[in-house]
């Protein structure tokens, strides 16, 4: 009996909204350095204030989650900026997509090739593993990094069976202690070493050693690869390595580092989220994860990749832009200054965790409920229903919200009221299923909403209680993306 192939099932991606332009960034910065305007070329793609690595990896998964019906055996993030240390991230993010509290969770982290890692082990084992990475990784102002640094998300689904999108042929790996870059417990952010010794001594002599590997196990020639993914900014080292290995160098895939920027562990699966939405079948992709190591994986796609669509995708996501040039409004967002904001900034953020727990299923998923006597939907689910001419006692069943159609039914833009980007838009939303919920609404801008804009829910960070080191989660409203035609 011929076994089923093994490969990637499903992709999707997420890229936050606004994007940063380098050139005002080293506008900002020319006190400093005028040399720095050689990196202000494109923007970077930066996190709104109320997202993370895991409210981006939650997108990513959604992205792909939309465009079938799944119910992983296993959901694995990874990040290099994980939001808590002693928590299982992964299990918040299992939540947060509404999947079985029976899927296992697991984090993967300490080094930018987590991402490919973790794919690799997904290949080895039987069952579904969702597998979602995100990196929010923070820059010390006026480096290099900062301008190179991008924030964003990319998911993948690994199984066996005639789903396969992208059959796994092999996969070598390589560790080599190297430090080209660290970060310290307790640090912010990165410590790096001179370019050049990243480039001669780690990508020149490590990624060959992966890839050589890689290609012996499948028996496939470097000229056979269609798609070289390698992920990083470092000028000209995907060609570089492209000729070093033999690869055609129209195999080079585009690293995205002028509209996006590197992504940290996400970086690998997002580019290859984007070649697979504008790939063919029949097409062999070399993917390289760099990081202490490297992870080189062969992969062809099949014919099944025609019928897998991601809601949005890469192209959708790049398309979804807000240009930014505040530079200091980036800094305020990453906490790398410190805003004043005044006394109504000043609130305790302690968060009743009994309460949290028992509801976790309305403020983790959006679950609301459904009522089994007249069909009214409610947010949150009560006893009783609020249908005045029903009023029933129990008779609600579970309903999520979180992926339902949805509108603006009314809206306030607050100048009063604190948030780390003024002003605090919140109103009633508007469900397709009749539901109506008063939430807050983001990634607009001030005169943006009006009455009847369609609009979608994402998983978002509501406030984070520094005193206690905690961070709350909700879901808020944000415009609609268009469909993809």
């Amino acid at each position: 009996m011929t076994q089923s192939p093994i490969g990637i099932t499903g992709f999707g991606a997420y890229i936050p909204r606004l994007r940063l332009s380098r050139k005002a960034m080293a506008a900002a910065l020319d006190w400093l350095d005028p040399n720095l305007a050689a990196n202000a070329k494109g923007e970077r793609a930066v996190a709104n204030w109320d997202e993370d690595s895991l409210t981006m990896a939650v997108e990513a998964a959604r992205d792909l989650l939309s465009a079938r019906s799944l119910a992983p055996d296993r959901l694995v993030f990874a990040s290099t900026t994980l939001p808590f240390q002693d928590r299982s991230n992964a299990g918040l993010i299992t939540d947060a997509l509404g999947l079985a509290e029976t899927t296992r969770p697991a984090d993967a982290t300490g080094s930018l090739r987590a991402g490919t890692s973790a794919l690799l082990s997904a290949f080895e084992q039987t069952g579904t593993t969702l597998l979602t990475a995100g990196d929010r990784r923070l820059a010390r102002p006026g480096s290099v990094q900062d301008f190179s640094y991008g924030h964003g998300a990319a998911a993948v689904t690994v199984g066996a069976g005639p789903g396969v999108i992208a059959e796994f042929l092999s996969g070598h790996s390589v560790f080599r202690d190297l430090v080209d870059h660290y970060r310290a417990e307790g640090e912010e952010a990165d410590y790096v070493l001179e370019e050049r010794w990243a480039r001669d001594e780690g990508y020149l002599k490590i990624v060959p050693a992966a890839v050589k590997g890689a290609l012996s196990q499948a028996g496939i020639s470097a000229d056979q690869v269609d798609h070289f993914i390698l992920p990083g900014t470092m000028a000209k080292i995907q060609a570089a390595l492209a000729g070093k290995l033999g690869l055609r160098s129209d195999s080079v895939v585009d690293p995205l580092a002028a509209s996006v920027g590197d992504t940290g562990a996400a970086h690998a699966l997002l580019m290859l989220a984007d070649i697979l939405g504008r790939t063919q079948p029949g097409r062999v992709i070399l993917l390289v994860g760099y990081g202490q190591g490297a992870d080189a994986i062969l992969l062809r796609t099949t014919p099944a990749l025609a019928d897998f669509i991601p809601a949005t995708g890469v192209a959708g996501w790049l398309a979804r832009r807000q240009a930014e040039d505040r530079y200091l409004k980036h800094l305020s967002f990453s906490g790398m200054v410190d805003i004043h904001f005044g006394m109504r900034a000043e609130h305790d953020k302690r968060t009743a965790h009994t309460v949290a727990y028992r509801k976790r299923d309305m403020v983790n998923g959006l679950t609301g409920g459904r009522c089994t006597a007249c069909g009214c939907a409610q947010f949150p689910r009560t006893r009783a229903c609020v249908n005045p001419a029903c009023a029933a006692i129990d008779t609600q069943e579970p309903l999520r919200l979180a992926d339902e159609p949805a509108a603006v039914k009314t809206f306030t833009e607050d100048w009063l009221g604190f948030t780390p980007c003024p002003p605090l838009a919140y109103g009633n939303v508007q469900f397709a299923n009749g539901a109506n919920v008063m939430m807050e609404f983001t990634d607009i801008q001030a005169g943006q909403l009006s009455v009847g804009l369609p609009v979608r829910l994402v998983f978002r960070l509501k406030d984070d209680d520094e005193k206690r080191g905690f961070r709350r989660y909700f879901w808020k409203a944000t415009p609609a993306v268009a469909a993809k035609a």
